[in-house]
């Protein structure tokens, strides 16, 4: 896919541009929020041109070329589930957990000491929601990995687990955020979120906490100092007006906390799961939510293309579309894309072929750590 980039001041030589779009675009000239009916104006009558300049310009304005990633590993405990997520090819029940995996503390810290004397930065803990591994066990496990390697940063768990182990332990959000925080754990993913809108979330995961306790965690979080990151489950059975209520909710958090480091939407992958039926998305529309996503979550500084999700291909193709930051180099250590039929079987780059990824599109590569502080400008391969 070829892909020729509009300028803004192009934008507004289109003679046949119209009048409400223009509107949109001399907001995003002046740095002014759009509204929630623009936002979904965008979905209904945005062509990828128009809005890959109005996003391209914003990236710009913010990043100035920079492109970011870090060096990273996953631990994922579990894909045992007590939920039953309709779009989810990852997960088994727990009648049937002879079919999944269910790893101990000591292989998990086996899977951080592979990692001692590697410059790796971040471990993200991630999995399903299993009945027996409970608060007290991942607390333990927090503080063994953080007694081993003090410097790594533990990103872990989704508020979809959070909330399980919260309220099997009876506790309230603030307490269980304080005794996670205390045990080691300095950040929370994005995931979980899904779609906040009752109309699809009944749907597609009914059984799991709703968006007011996925937001009320990650609030709860921001306030006792940590940050966190924000998704969106999209190109399965919602409507442009789910997203825009979504990202117009998260938008609503930012402005409150200012914890949110990134945004990242995540493509629905449609293998293996109760939702096969449904076609997964066009490239041609994931630049459009990409895109989108840029000009309207103005109070997001970082929006993240999940490569291991979308492919390297597609992912190159985000940095066009307002995407500023990559991920990281994964290491085969996650299967919850692989598994739903992702172009990456093996998810894996080391940090060469991401800067290649991302000079190649005339961007500078930047390692990063978890918070977005810059450890290295890789100006050197843009030579």
């Amino acid at each position: 896919m070829i892909v020729t980039q509009l300028s803004l001041s192009e934008v507004f030589k289109q003679s046949n541009l119209d009048p409400a779009l223009l509107k949109i675009a001399e907001k995003v000239k002046n740095q002014q929020r759009i509204t929630d009916e623009e936002g979904i104006l965008l979905f209904e009558k945005g062509e990828l041109g128009f809005l890959g300049a109005l996003a391209n310009y914003i990236a710009e304005r913010l990043h100035n070329g920079k492109v970011y990633f870090n060096r990273n590993f996953h631990i994922e405990p579990t894909n045992v589930c007590v939920f039953t997520c309709n779009f989810c090819s990852y997960s088994r029940q727990y009648k049937h957990r002879d079919e999944g995996w269910e790893l101990s503390q000591e292989q998990m810290l086996d899977m951080v000491r592979k990692y001692d004397g590697q410059p790796v930065t971040e471990v993200h803990i991630v999995g399903g929601v299993h009945p027996k591994m409970n608060l007290e066990y991942f607390c333990e496990v927090l503080s063994k990995i953080h007694a081993h390697r003090p410097d790594l940063h533990i990103k872990g768990f989704t508020a979809v687990e959070l909330d399980y182990m919260f309220r099997k332990a009876k506790l309230s959000v603030e307490e269980g955020m304080q005794k996670m925080k205390d045990a080691g754990l300095q950040s929370l993913p994005g995931g979980g979120a899904e779609i906040f809108h009752p109309d699809v979330r009944n749907v597609i995961c009914a059984d799991k906490v709703d968006g007011d306790g996925w937001l009320e965690i990650h609030e709860t979080a921001h306030k006792l100092g940590m940050h966190s990151n924000a998704t969106m489950l999209y190109g399965h059975i919602e409507k442009y007006e789910h997203r825009i209520d979504h990202m117009s909710r998260l938008r609503a958090s930012q402005d409150k906390t200012g914890g949110y480091n990134c945004f990242i939407p995540l493509k629905f992958r449609n293998k293996d799961n109760d939702m096969s039926n449904i076609p997964e998305s066009s490239i041609v529309e994931d630049l459009r939510l990409y895109a989108i996503s840029r000009i309207f979550m103005d109070n997001f500084r970082n929006l993240k293309a999940y490569w291991p999700m979308l492919g390297r291909q597609t992912a190159q193709l985000t940095l066009s579309f307002g995407v500023n930051d990559l991920d990281g180099t994964i290491d085969d250590t996650t299967k919850i894309y692989s598994m739903a039929g992702s172009e990456e079987q093996t998810p894996s780059m080391s940090t060469e072929q991401l800067c290649d990824m991302i000079t190649a599109v005339g961007r500078t590569p930047v390692e990063r750590d978890t918070l977005y502080n810059e450890l290295k400008v890789y100006e050197e391969q843009t030579a």
